[in-house]
């Protein structure tokens, strides 16, 4: 209709924040806003920024700043969102801004700026929302915040202390998402292993189910469903073991991603993280031996504050024990207002940038020689793209957008969100190639 209200919308940043957008895009579907695809056809702008480090503020100002040049009109959210004083003096024009998940400002500001529609057609809205994520896959938020102090990291500054969802209404989400067509849910949160500690795993309820606040419980829960459930952000809490035999018994996906960052002892308690790398690996032997083809992924940190060459050695050293099957890392990122700035021994930029170069050459020698070991092997993927001469598909072992894929050669008579059973023909550093089994 000529006078609905069409708002343009830009989700920057984490999967955290990427359900904070989705969130955002169903409450203004819900007052019958349309969303417009491009500036030409917006009446305003939102931009869901990340203000985590450097590089991502850096991309959160170039885009509020395209966003005012083509439209003009441009209402701020997010993490960046906190720090008010720095968006307005980069660009004072915007409209309004807020922090993170803050639903209800965003709403406001759209109301005073392009008021809603008089005739909200609100049954057009499905029943799990707006997705920004391709329709065979979602992410699962089940809290906000972050109750650790880590030097290097400002989320609970900018999303506060932990914050447990009911499990009741986890759950009745989940089943909803699955029911409108999802085959994969990936479990987020900033501490996905805390869920429900902020609530002494007070129990709810799910189709008349008493069920406990807490992670065993909600991925048990969740491995009724028909779908793939994919945990991530898994702080090495000790109660983490008890979810290896579920993975066993495939009630989720044998995939554990925990974010250790170093692992060196005195490193490790400068951060303000679990310190004991040694007791890490035999954790790690111990999954491994309950469920041989788990998939592990972390991620680390080189050049943080004080990290000797000693310190950074012992940690390729780890990581050439450890094996993991996919790592992430990145320099020491100085991020404004982070505890860890105060420290001393600040690293050089170029000793931090030489140290990551041969942390990830090792990992890359690893992830070949892993990804090798399962030419061979059969295996069932999940479609994500489909293309005139080649698919792309993921495993168990590779998460969507940041680990591998499984490349099918050939045109195919395939669809995303199809499962297939292929045949693992090639391998490279970070990804599979397979051949459908034909019947």
């Amino acid at each position: 209709m000529a006078d609905t209200p069409c708002i343009g919308f830009i989700s920057l940043g984490c999967p955290k924040a990427l359900v904070d957008s989705e969130r955002i895009l169903t409450q203004l579907q819900v007052e019958g806003y349309a969303i417009s695809a491009s500036y030409e056809g917006a009446d305003l702008v939102i931009v869901n920024t990340c203000g985590f480090i450097d590089a991502a503020i850096e991309e959160s100002l170039e885009a509020i700043g395209e966003a005012l040049e083509e439209q003009g009109r441009v209402i701020v959210t997010g993490c960046l969102g906190v720090n008010e004083d720095e968006v307005r003096k980069a660009h004072p024009a915007v409209l309004a801004v807020t922090g993170p998940h803050a639903y209800a400002e965003v709403m406001t500001a759209v109301h005073k700026h392009a008021p809603a529609p008089r005739h909200p057609f609100s049954g057009l809205l499905p029943e799990h929302g707006i997705k920004l994520t391709p329709r065979h896959y979602a992410y699962l938020k089940i809290s906000e915040g972050c109750s650790h102090r880590c030097r290097f990291c400002i989320i609970p500054d900018l999303r506060g202390d932990l914050v447990s969802r009911p499990i009741g209404a986890v759950m009745q989400e989940a089943e909803s998402l699955v029911n409108a067509g999802v085959r994969e849910l990936l479990v987020v949160a900033q501490d996905t292993g805390a869920y429900g500690i902020d609530l002494n795993h007070r129990p709810d309820f799910w189709h008349n189910r008493p069920l406990s606040t807490h992670i065993q419980t909600l991925t048990d829960a969740l491995g009724d469903l028909p779908a793939w459930i994919r945990l991530h952000y898994v702080y090495p809490y000790p109660h983490v073991d008890d979810l290896i035999p579920l993975m066993t018994e495939e009630k989720i996906l044998p995939y554990l991603d925990i974010p250790l960052q170093h692992a060196n002892r005195r490193v490790l308690q400068a951060m303000r993280r679990p310190a004991a790398a040694e007791k890490m690996l035999e954790r790690i032997q111990q999954w491994r031996e309950i469920c041989p083809n788990i998939t592990l992924r972390s991620t680390f940190i080189t050049g943080f504050p004080g990290e000797t060459e000693t310190e950074f050695k012992e940690m390729l050293d780890f990581l050439q024990e450890a094996q993991l099957d996919r790592v992430g890392c990145f320099a020491y990122s100085p991020v404004a207002g982070a505890t860890a700035n105060k420290l001393p021994d600040q690293i050089p930029e170029e000793i931090k940038e030489e140290r990551l170069e041969r942390f990830m050459a090792v990992q890359a020698e690893i992830s070949r020689e892993k990804l090798a070991a399962k030419v061979g092997r059969r295996m069932t993927v999940l479609v994500d793209e489909v293309h005139p001469n080649e698919s792309f598909a993921r495993s168990a072992g590779e998460a969507p957008e940041i680990d591998g894929w499984v490349i099918i050669e050939g045109g195919w008579d395939l669809e995303p969100g199809d499962f297939i059973e292929v045949d693992i023909t090639g391998s490279s550093e970070h990804d599979l190639w397979g051949e459908p089994i034909q019947s």
